[in-house]
């Protein structure tokens, strides 16, 4: 297993940097950039581009090079919107940003940065990447987290009772919810919650905007904990709601599949109880694939799947500043949470995948020699 997970850790440097060049050409092929934002207010009149261009350059400059405009040159015509204005004027945007460079050796540049974990600037809000991700990652984790171990004690029980009773009035009259779960999505869910619960038109009893109340650091250390969870109950139950059908057939249907094995039918030939079977020999081997997949699941909840949820309940996480970097062309803060989230992300699957053994030591993913 040593050999394994060794291998597994070098394998993470050669993934990486594949993606973050596929990443780096979408990105290279897109339009638009932080050259043409900053040409657009400038030609749009805005008094604060044009004084961090004038008076600002300076600090800019030192800006490393990341993202994926065509680099180098001095003509305007490249740039739309940039008909009318100095060469040099745009050059010195290009300085600023560090986009006078060919777009090869920004990428390197930028990952020998990455290398040492230096991420640089966010472009537009004058803050370090690292600082910006850690102020989002309070809202982030709180989703995540929550969603996430919800969604395993509601979906692993009912999984079970469901194998159980396979067949019954409650599997079937449950597996409607399941339907309905999945179908469903999740913001969807937030809506109506929200309509219900946050003042939409019937009751105002949650509130709808923020990780804590305004006057959170007021309270007492029992107020902020009750103010914090009652801040995160339409959130995280909407992101619940539209999470656990998917796991819930999975523990179903990895049970059943337990049951009918031989050695559960010979454990009823030896008289053992059925509590005994189901809770002491197919529990351990039916939740195999169910618990080793929580890391994977907590990384896809945490950092992909709470955008629309942040935006219904105005809580500023990761997935806001993502989605913001992406439409306003802030590469530093795009490629650097991205770099962080996929080597967290290659990280958790080898966790996963060490769990297996873990769980049940007769998984091993040494090579076996013939």
């Amino acid at each position: 297993m040593f050999d394994y997970v060794i291998r597994r850790l070098l394998l993470i440097v050669p993934t990486l940097f594949g993606i973050m060049v596929v990443n780096f050409i979408i990105v290279q092929a897109a339009p638009g950039g932080p050259v043409e934002k900053m040409i657009a207010k400038v030609q749009g009149l805005d008094v604060e581009a044009t004084a961090r261009i004038s008076g600002g350059g300076g600090e800019m400059a030192q800006t490393r090079p990341q993202g994926a405009q065509p680099g180098g040159g001095g003509a305007g015509a490249k740039y739309r919107g940039a008909q009318g204005l100095d060469p040099e004027f745009i050059q010195e945007i290009e300085r600023m940003y560090g986009f006078d460079k060919p777009a090869h050796e920004r990428f390197w540049m930028m990952m020998k940065n990455y290398a040492v974990l230096d991420f640089g600037d966010s472009y537009f809000r004058d803050e370090g990447v690292v600082d910006l991700v850690i102020e989002k990652m309070p809202v982030s984790i709180s989703l995540g987290l929550w969603t996430t171990l919800l969604v395993y004690l509601i979906a692993i029980p009912l999984g079970i009772a469901k194998a159980v009773r396979d067949g019954s009035r409650f599997d079937v009259a449950t597996s409607s919810v399941v339907v309905v779960g999945n179908a469903v999505p999740s913001f969807l869910f937030a809506i109506l919650l929200v309509v219900l619960f946050a003042g939409g038109r019937y009751f105002d009893w949650f509130p709808l905007r923020g990780l804590v109340s305004e006057h959170w650091a007021e309270l007492s250390t029992w107020g902020q904990i009750k103010d914090y969870l009652w801040h995160m109950v339409l959130p995280v139950g909407s992101m619940v709601i539209g999470g656990f059908a998917g796991l819930t057939m999975l523990t179903k249907n990895s049970y059943l599949e337990e049951i009918n094995k031989q050695y559960v039918m010979t454990a009823r030939a030896k008289g053992l109880t059925e509590g005994r079977i189901l809770y002491g020999h197919v529990f351990r081997n039916a939740m195999l694939i169910v618990v080793a997949g929580f890391p994977s699941a907590f990384v896809g909840i945490l950092f992909t799947g709470a955008l629309i949820t942040e935006i219904i309940f105005s809580l500023d996480g990761l997935g806001l500043l993502g989605f913001n970097a992406a439409i306003n062309r802030d590469y530093p803060v795009m490629f650097g949470t991205l770099y962080v989230f996929t080597l967290l992300g290659l990280v958790l699957n080898l966790v996963g995948d060490v769990m297996y053994h873990v769980i049940d030591p007769r998984i091993t993913f040494d090579k076996v020699e013939r």
